[in-house]
C-alpha cells in the first residue's frame, strides 16, 4: 500500500457484476470487484499503490490527490443563451448577483 494514501476512493454496488466495485477518482480507468465493500476498497487501494509504484519506476507523472490540490473557486460554464437570460432575470428579481444565484443553486445539489 501507499505510505501516504490520500486519494479519493468510492465503493458502490455493481448490479451488472453482482459485486461491489472499488473506484479511485484520480485513476478513473482503475477498478476492483469483490464480494464485500471492505474487500473492494482494499483491492482498489492495492491496485492504485501498484500503479503509482510502476509510474514512479518509469519516471511518469503521478497524479496529485484531489484533497491536496489548490482550487481558485472559479470555473467557466457555458450554457445556452436562453438559460443565461433566464438566470440573469431570476437573479435580478431576487436582488442578488448572477454569481450568487449560480453558487446557491450549485450548493443545493449536495
Amino acid at each position: 500500500m501507499l505510505n501516504q494514501d490520500r486519494y479519493t476512493y468510492r465503493v458502490t454496488w455493481s448490479e451488472e457484476d453482482e459485486e461491489y466495485v472499488g473506484l479511485c477518482a484520480e485513476f478513473p480507468s482503475l477498478s476492483w470487484l469483490d464480494e464485500s465493500p471492505e474487500e473492494a476498497l482494499h483491492g482498489i487501494r492495492q491496485v492504485v499503490a501498484d500503479v503509482v509504484a510502476d509510474m514512479a519506476e518509469n519516471g511518469e507523472d503521478i497524479p496529485d490527490p484531489i484533497a491536496v490540490r489548490q482550487y481558485s473557486g472559479k470555473f467557466l460554464v457555458r450554457i445556452p443563451p436562453d438559460l443565461h437570460r433566464r438566470l440573469v432575470l431570476e437573479a435580478a428579481e431576487a436582488g442578488i448577483s448572477l454569481n450568487r444565484l449560480a453558487s446557491t443553486k450549485l450548493a443545493q445539489q449536495d
